[in-house]
């Protein structure tokens, strides 16, 4: 065996949703995975004031939503925040599914039918679900940009 470190290839979004559904199966009702989310959304490292540029804001979103992406050999990093408790929370679920993956990784995850399968899409307003859908387009944007280089 060599001194060169094998770099470990980054676990599948599946496996991340797969801990986040029985996460939510654990929860009773709605209201209890609500609570949930937002408590996801505290963990959170905020942005720094640097960081909630222009450049850095999801469009779309009825909240100030701020995505920060850094790509790192073939992967993409993604830190996130939001004015609003329940959208740093879904930020955190997306970042639990999305950061440190590859872009074929995200490219090739159906984002919405996970979420939809966590009850997420059902239970999110309209205005939360358009927001959410920026989000997803924003990181599929990204991986997109990292694939072509």
């Amino acid at each position: 065996m060599t001194a060169a470190v094998l770099e470990q290839a980054p676990s599948p979004p599946e496996a991340a949703l797969a801990e986040l559904a029985e996460e939510f199966e654990l929860l009773g009702d709605w209201e209890e995975r609500y609570r949930h989310v937002i408590d996801l959304g505290r963990e959170l490292q905020p942005l720094s004031p640097v960081e909630r540029t222009d450049a850095n804001k999801v469009r779309g979103c009825a909240s100030q939503v701020w995505l920060v992406t850094e790509p790192q050999q073939n992967r993409l990093q993604f830190r996130g925040d939001s004015d609003a408790h329940i959208v740093r929370g879904l930020i955190a679920i997306l970042l639990r599914l999305y950061s440190g993956r590859s872009p074929d990784q995200i490219l090739n995850f159906d984002a919405k039918a996970a979420l939809a399968g966590l009850g997420l899409s059902g239970a999110l307003s309209t205005q939360r679900s358009n927001g959410l859908n920026a989000m997803l387009t924003r990181i599929r944007a990204d991986a997109e940009r990292l694939a072509e280089n």
